[in-house]
């Protein structure tokens, strides 16, 4: 069971990672992982069927800071800002780790204020404490679609 408390910073720490997508504050994205977490983005039709590959894949803390400098620096695309709508979360503890699962929504704005649902799907978390912080060791993000617009670029 997952008290009060532990909920509280839970639902906080979720909000805090979508704030900061949202306010395009990307470099401090990767803070959010501990230094060997998994982030990657996939299917509901791969991920149910077992295959391991995703639309964006970081198996370390630093992919994720390499994948930020690259988005600032390498990469050309028409800037756009993200909006996420989460549900409420379920979360169990076993062995120290969170599992949780978060329903979301993403609410794309392009630069000439163009707004579109662009992505729903689910966040399954595993999640440890590393001091007095929350960090995602793992999270595996589960699009409800196969059509994926090409401007996939920003971590959601």
């Amino acid at each position: 069971m997952i008290d009060d408390e532990l909920r509280e910073r839970l639902d906080d720490f979720q909000a805090d990672y979508t704030h900061t997508l949202d306010d395009g504050e990307l470099e401090a994205w990767p803070g959010y992982f501990t230094e060997d977490a998994i982030y990657k983005i996939v299917t509901r039709e791969n991920h149910e069927a077992g295959l391991p590959m995703g639309i964006f894949y970081c198996n370390t803390a630093g992919m994720m800071r390499d994948r930020v400098l690259a988005l600032r620096t390498a990469n050309i695309f028409e800037p756009h800002t993200y909006c996420h709508i989460l549900s409420r979360a379920r979360y169990t503890k076993e062995n120290g780790e969170i599992k949780g699962r978060t329903n979301f929504q993403v609410i794309r704005t392009m630069q000439d204020g163009e707004m579109s649902l662009f992505l729903a799907g689910k966040y399954l978390d595993r999640v440890v404490e590393e001091g007095t912080e929350l960090k995602f060791k793992e999270r595996i993000v589960v699009l409800e679609s196969r059509r994926i617009d090409v401007l996939l670029g920003i971590p959601v």
